[in-house]
């Protein structure tokens, strides 16, 4: 049994409130510090809850989810990368 196989017993509105709260937090640091890769850490965490809804399946919202976060910390290192000084 792979490790964290404990974890499937955690009912599906438990991980729909953990991101249902990450993605408010996107929300707020997107609107606190106007960066547009917060918009897209809130788009990932969206992913996940599509799938715990059951409208895409696990593997799909997975990798939308890591491409929008990847994207995300891309923007961010460009975004700090370009600051003068």
């Amino acid at each position: 049994m792979p490790f964290g196989s404990f974890m499937d017993a955690v009912s599906h509105p438990v991980f729909l409130m953990i991101h249902a709260a990450l993605a408010l937090m996107g929300v707020y640091l997107w609107r606190r510090a106007g960066a547009r890769a917060f918009l897209l850490y809130v788009i990932a965490e969206v992913a996940y809850i599509t799938y715990h809804l059951d409208i895409t399946a696990f593997h799909f919202a997975h990798t939308l989810a890591e491409v929008c976060d990847a994207l995300a910390f891309l923007s961010l290192g460009m975004g700090i990368a370009a600051r003068p000084g």
